[in-house]
Protein backbone atom coordinates (compact mmCIF):
# COMPACT_ATOMS: atom_id res chain seq x y z
CA UNK A 1 0.00 0.00 0.00
CA UNK A 2 2.78 2.67 0.72
CA UNK A 3 4.60 1.19 -2.49
CA UNK A 4 1.26 2.38 -4.22
CA UNK A 5 1.01 5.51 -2.38
CA UNK A 6 4.20 6.07 -3.55
CA UNK A 7 4.20 5.56 -7.16
CA UNK A 8 0.92 7.84 -7.56
CA UNK A 9 3.18 10.95 -6.00
CA UNK A 10 2.95 13.09 -8.85
CA UNK A 11 6.27 14.97 -8.06
CA UNK A 12 8.39 12.07 -7.63
CA UNK A 13 10.86 11.66 -11.00
CA UNK A 14 9.64 8.88 -13.76
CA UNK A 15 13.01 6.92 -14.36
CA UNK A 16 11.85 4.81 -17.54
CA UNK A 17 15.15 1.78 -17.60
CA UNK A 18 13.73 0.11 -20.84
CA UNK A 19 12.13 0.87 -24.26
CA UNK A 20 9.43 -1.32 -24.90
CA UNK A 21 9.22 -0.17 -29.39
CA UNK A 22 9.91 2.83 -31.21
CA UNK A 23 7.28 4.54 -29.96
CA UNK A 24 8.66 3.93 -26.31
CA UNK A 25 12.20 5.21 -27.13
CA UNK A 26 11.16 8.39 -28.85
CA UNK A 27 9.60 9.60 -25.40
CA UNK A 28 12.64 8.33 -23.53
CA UNK A 29 14.89 10.80 -25.87
CA UNK A 30 12.89 13.49 -25.76
CA UNK A 31 12.54 13.00 -22.28
CA UNK A 32 16.20 12.63 -21.29
CA UNK A 33 16.98 15.79 -23.92
CA UNK A 34 14.33 17.65 -21.36
CA UNK A 35 16.12 16.63 -18.30
CA UNK A 36 19.99 17.09 -20.10
CA UNK A 37 17.93 21.13 -20.84
CA UNK A 38 18.73 20.69 -24.67
CA UNK A 39 17.46 23.59 -26.58
CA UNK A 40 13.77 23.05 -27.51
CA UNK A 41 14.94 23.42 -31.22
CA UNK A 42 17.05 20.34 -30.72
CA UNK A 43 14.43 18.17 -29.22
CA UNK A 44 11.84 19.36 -32.01
CA UNK A 45 14.21 18.56 -34.81
CA UNK A 46 14.72 14.95 -33.13
CA UNK A 47 10.97 14.44 -33.38
CA UNK A 48 10.32 15.34 -36.65
CA UNK A 49 13.94 13.47 -37.55
CA UNK A 50 12.17 10.68 -36.16
CA UNK A 51 8.54 10.78 -37.42
CA UNK A 52 10.34 11.67 -41.30
CA UNK A 53 12.32 8.45 -40.65
CA UNK A 54 8.93 6.36 -39.33
CA UNK A 55 6.80 7.66 -41.82
CA UNK A 56 8.80 6.62 -44.69
CA UNK A 57 9.33 10.45 -45.76
CA UNK A 58 13.38 11.44 -44.94
CA UNK A 59 12.64 14.55 -46.26
CA UNK A 60 10.35 16.15 -43.60
CA UNK A 61 12.67 17.00 -41.21
CA UNK A 62 14.65 19.19 -43.49
CA UNK A 63 11.74 21.01 -44.48
CA UNK A 64 10.87 21.52 -40.61
CA UNK A 65 14.01 22.49 -40.20
CA UNK A 66 13.77 25.22 -42.73
CA UNK A 67 10.63 26.23 -41.30
CA UNK A 68 12.25 26.46 -37.64
CA UNK A 69 14.74 28.79 -39.17
CA UNK A 70 12.29 31.08 -41.19
CA UNK A 71 9.68 31.74 -38.46
CA UNK A 72 11.38 31.37 -35.75
CA UNK A 73 14.97 32.29 -36.50
CA UNK A 74 14.51 35.01 -39.14
CA UNK A 75 11.19 35.94 -38.35
CA UNK A 76 10.66 35.54 -34.41
CA UNK A 77 14.65 36.43 -33.85
CA UNK A 78 15.70 33.85 -31.78
CA UNK A 79 19.12 33.32 -31.43
CA UNK A 80 19.34 29.44 -31.82
CA UNK A 81 18.17 28.49 -35.94
CA UNK A 82 19.98 31.76 -37.10
CA UNK A 83 23.27 30.37 -35.35
CA UNK A 84 22.83 26.71 -36.63
CA UNK A 85 22.31 28.82 -39.88
CA UNK A 86 25.14 30.53 -39.47
CA UNK A 87 27.47 27.49 -38.94
CA UNK A 88 26.17 25.94 -42.01
CA UNK A 89 26.76 28.76 -43.83
CA UNK A 90 30.48 29.60 -42.91
CA UNK A 91 31.37 25.87 -42.73
CA UNK A 92 29.84 25.68 -46.87
CA UNK A 93 31.47 28.61 -47.66
CA UNK A 94 35.03 27.08 -46.19
CA UNK A 95 34.26 24.11 -48.93
CA UNK A 96 33.36 26.69 -51.72
CA UNK A 97 37.08 28.60 -50.85
CA UNK A 98 39.28 24.95 -51.17
CA UNK A 99 37.21 24.26 -53.61
CA UNK A 100 38.12 27.47 -55.35
CA UNK A 101 41.54 26.56 -55.45
CA UNK A 102 41.56 23.53 -57.62
CA UNK A 103 43.28 23.53 -61.17
CA UNK A 104 40.14 21.92 -62.89
CA UNK A 105 37.99 24.69 -63.17
CA UNK A 106 37.41 26.43 -66.20
CA UNK A 107 37.93 30.72 -65.66
CA UNK A 108 34.26 31.04 -66.13
CA UNK A 109 33.70 28.20 -62.85
CA UNK A 110 35.92 30.05 -61.21
CA UNK A 111 33.81 33.60 -61.64
CA UNK A 112 30.45 31.73 -60.89
CA UNK A 113 32.53 30.11 -57.69
CA UNK A 114 33.77 33.91 -57.41
CA UNK A 115 30.13 34.91 -56.84
CA UNK A 116 28.76 31.94 -54.76
CA UNK A 117 31.76 33.06 -52.34
CA UNK A 118 30.48 36.53 -52.33
CA UNK A 119 26.99 35.78 -51.39
CA UNK A 120 27.91 33.27 -48.82
CA UNK A 121 30.35 36.01 -47.21
CA UNK A 122 27.28 38.86 -47.43
CA UNK A 123 24.20 36.07 -45.77
CA UNK A 124 27.33 35.38 -43.01
CA UNK A 125 27.62 39.13 -42.68
CA UNK A 126 23.90 39.32 -42.47
CA UNK A 127 23.28 36.72 -39.65
CA UNK A 128 25.18 37.91 -37.67
CA UNK A 129 24.00 41.01 -37.13
CA UNK A 130 21.05 39.84 -37.25
CA UNK A 131 22.02 37.44 -34.16
CA UNK A 132 23.48 40.11 -32.56
CA UNK A 133 20.09 42.39 -32.85
CA UNK A 134 18.51 39.49 -31.55
CA UNK A 135 20.74 38.63 -28.64
CA UNK A 136 20.45 42.55 -27.33
CA UNK A 137 16.32 42.50 -28.05
CA UNK A 138 16.30 39.39 -25.56
CA UNK A 139 18.61 41.20 -23.12
CA UNK A 140 16.57 44.27 -23.52
CA UNK A 141 13.34 42.06 -22.57
CA UNK A 142 14.98 40.54 -19.58
CA UNK A 143 16.03 43.85 -18.15
CA UNK A 144 12.80 44.60 -18.62
CA UNK A 145 10.60 42.19 -17.08
CA UNK A 146 12.97 42.03 -14.03
CA UNK A 147 12.38 45.86 -13.70
CA UNK A 148 10.13 46.64 -10.65
CA UNK A 149 7.34 48.35 -11.78
CA UNK A 150 7.02 51.66 -10.24
CA UNK A 151 4.38 52.57 -7.52
CA UNK A 152 2.18 55.82 -8.30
Amino acid sequence: MAEEAENNDKNAPVSIKRAHGQEQQIKMDVLDMVNRAEDPFAIIYHLVKWLGEFSGEPSYAKYVEDQIRAVYGLALQHVKPMQDELDEVEARLKRIEDAYEKPEFTEEERIRIGFAIQHHKENIERLKVLIKQAKADHTKMVIKKDCPVQQK
